[in-house]
This record gives structure tokens, C-alpha cells and sequence, in this order.
């Protein structure tokens, strides 16, 4: 297979629809994107639409320039890890320990003793704004960090930078990383939550946010890629998400317009291999928040800079653009995730046209179809490589 370069867009959060079994995770109803153009009438997205978009969401033909279709998840859980990790090929068969009631209180002094605190705030699953303005004045006054959880499986520290310096917050996720959370107490991830205002003006929680994740359970593509001599490039979370392992370089991004450019600036460059992109805003800033109006606005950004992708990829590109779970921004039920079916859009010059990939039954699918393209071993998906590529 005449492919050189394999890139992935990882659209985070942009489920199209429940999961079979989403009514396990307390999601059934919803579906991020259609809602999302539904809640925002007038809202269109051209260049989408004509790599697919109408078709996998809505089954509509057309005469779209790409091959589209969905994945469902085999991993339980829904978390960005559980999806990351599954579409380059590891699969979760038990779920990440979860803490609906909290920590329980020797995982809390264990942290506190191994980290030189005397008390934290906090301690429940919460919306990270809300936990900010409920213990801002407490945390100022006693410069005691706040740990809360989520529905998700993850340990966050949130801290004003003004109180907590950068590095000190950085310090106790490593220790709580490295020394707390192990064994059965393994959480996905520890983040780090750095913020800056006041309760006057306002909360903002600043792009030094910092994952703590832990290593992946198996072998990835990514980790093939590398060991075969191929460079792996990860844009925006990709590091954090698989603890920099399968990598061969790492950036940072603020947001997602600074991904995109990011991106568009690598797929200029000449290398063969992957390069990995997580657009983080749809999901961290305004899926959680239940903020479709933003949400759609961002999805218009990213269709608006979709022609400067594509007109720059080269012949021998192919590009894959999906999700990780879906956290729909008009979804009553609750803030965290929920579990849907994701996109698959693949296009390039080698790749057919208007080509329903109808519903995979992993998303370990997407891994295989790489490891396939570069001549590399089988995964835990099934490729669609030779479906898709045309020789």
C-alpha cells in the first residue's frame, strides 16, 4: 500500500449517537453532534458534509469524497483514555475504578502525608467550575489544594496559581500519581488544575493543565510505528493521554485553533508515519460546560479550516477523522461523558470515494487499518485498509 502518512484528528467528545449499551452508563438519548446542529439552528457544516458527515449521521446518500462510517466501543468505561488507548489498538476488558462517594479517607492520607499537606478541600465528584467557586475563599485562606473526581475515573487537584505555585500543584500529582493511586486505586488519570481570578471576576483554568495518565495496558500502533523506524507525532493530549510512550514527538497546544495550526504546519513537513491530533475544547470547555452554542461554534471553526487540511495533505496521505466518546453539550442527565458510537471519516487521493463503512464493531479497527497500511502486525480491530485504499 502506496501510504506514507497516516493522520488522525481525534474531534474530542463528538459522539453521533448512544451506544448500544449507553443506558448501562445512564446516556441513553443522547448524540453530541446531531444535537448540537439541532440546538443550533442555521448551523451548517459544508466541508463535513461533503467528506460524509450527513451519511454516517443521518444515512443519507450522497455523493460525498471520502469513506465514512462509525465505531462502537469494546472498552468499558467512557473515558478519553479507554477511547485513545482502543483506537490505537488496546482494550480495556475491566473498567477504571470510579469514586461516585469520593476518595475514601486512607488513599486521602496517604496523599496528604506523602505530599506534606494538612487537610484538602473537597473530596466528591464535581463540575471543576463549580468546585472552584464553592471553596475558593477556604482555599485562599487556608492554602489547602481541592481533589474532587468526576464520573470519569480521574484524580484532579485544582489550585489557584496564586496560592499553589505551578510547580508545587505539578509535585503533588506526581506523588499522587506515582505513590497513591496504584493497585486497585489505579485511576486513569491525575490532572492537574490550575486556575487563575477571583469570585468577583471570574474563574478561568488555565491551558497548564497537566495529565498524569497511566501507561498503556498493551501494545499500541503508535508503539509499532516506532519500533519500525516511523515517526509518531502527537499534537494537544496525545502525550498526556498515553504517558508520552509510542511517541516520537510531543507538542502542546492551548486550544484547538492552536492544534489546528499545529497540524496543518506537520502535515507540510516531510515525514513518514503518524501524526496524532486531540482537538480538547469540544469536550474540556463546552461539552462538560452544556455549552452547545460554543460547541457549535467550534465545530464551524474546525469545518472552516477543514480546506487547508485537505488541500495541503500530500498524495500519498490518508486522513482519519473520529472521536472519543461522546459528552453531549445539551444532554439533561448529568455533565460527564456519554457513551456513543464515534465517527470514522477517511479521505485522501488513494482512498475511495463516497464508501460506507457501516458500523465497526471496535474502534481497535482504526489501529489495525494503520498497522496494516505500514505493513506491521495485527492489533485487536479488524482493518479496513483494503476496503478503503485504492492500489
Amino acid at each position: 500500500m502506496n501510504i506514507k502518512r497516516t493522520i488522525v484528528i481525534v474531534i474530542d467528545s463528538v459522539g453521533v449517537g448512544e451506544a448500544e449499551d449507553a443506558a448501562q452508563y445512564g446516556d441513553w438519548g443522547a448524540n453530541t453532534l446531531l444535537h448540537t446542529l439541532q440546538y443550533n439552528p442555521g448551523l451548517k457544516l459544508p466541508n463535513m458534509e461533503k467528506l460524509g458527515l450527513r451519511g454516517l449521521l443521518l444515512g443519507e446518500k450522497g455523493d460525498y469524497i471520502a469513506s465514512y462510517g462509525k465505531m462502537k466501543e469494546q472498552s468499558k468505561g467512557k473515558d478519553s483514555i479507554s477511547g485513545h488507548w482502543e483506537m490505537m489498538g488496546v482494550t480495556l476488558k475491566e473498567p477504571f475504578p470510579t469514586y461516585p462517594n469520593g476518595f475514601p479517607n486512607e488513599l486521602i492520607e496517604k496523599f496528604k502525608k506523602l505530599t506534606g499537606v494538612k487537610e484538602i478541600l473537597g473530596n466528591k465528584p464535581a463540575s471543576g467550575t463549580e468546585i472552584i467557586k464553592e471553596f475558593y475563599k477556604e482555599h485562599v485562606r487556608t492554602k489547602y489544594p481541592i481533589v474532587y473526581t468526576s464520573a470519569d475515573s480521574v484524580f484532579q487537584i485544582a489550585a489557584h496559581k496564586d496560592v499553589i505555585p505551578l510547580e508545587e500543584l505539578y509535585k503533588m500529582c506526581e506523588i499522587a500519581r506515582k505513590q497513591v493511586l496504584v493497585n486497585n486505586h489505579a485511576v486513569a488519570r491525575v490532572i492537574a488544575r490550575p486556575f487563575i481570578g477571583d469570585l468577583e471576576k471570574g474563574f478561568i483554568r488555565t491551558s497548564e493543565r497537566k495529565d498524569y495518565s497511566l501507561k498503556p495496558t498493551g501494545t499500541t500502533a503508535m508503539d509499532l510505528l516506532k519500533e519500525s523506524g516511523k515517526e509518531v507525532v502527537g499534537i494537544g493530549k496525545i502525550h498526556d493521554l498515553f504517558a508520552g510512550i509510542g511517541l516520537t514527538k510531543s507538542i502542546h497546544t492551548d486550544n484547538n485553533a492552536n492544534g489546528i495550526a499545529k497540524t496543518i504546519e506537520f502535515i507540510k513537513k516531510d515525514f513518514s508515519g503518524l501524526l496524532y491530533t486531540n482537538l480538547v475544547e469540544f469536550d474540556s470547555h463546552w461539552g462538560h460546560r452544556r455549552n452547545y452554542v460554543a460547541y457549535g461554534k467550534g465545530l464551524k471553526d474546525f469545518d472552516n479550516a477543514l480546506p487547508d487540511i485537505l488541500s495541503n495533505m500530500k498524495e500519498t496521505d490518508v486522513l482519519f477523522i473520529t472521536a472519543d466518546h461522546g459528552c453531549d453539550p445539551t444532554f439533561k442527565g448529568h455533565t460527564d461523558h456519554t457513551r456513543e458510537f464515534v465517527p470514522i471519516i477517511a479521505y485522501g487521493q488513494k482512498i475511495k470515494k463516497n464508501y460506507n463503512l457501516g458500523l465497526r464493531s471496535s474502534f481497535s479497527d482504526l489501529a489495525d487499518t494503520i498497522t496494516e497500511i505500514f505493513r506491521l502486525r495485527h492489533l485487536n480491530g479488524k482493518s479496513f485498509a483494503k476496503e478503503i485504499i485504492i492500489e
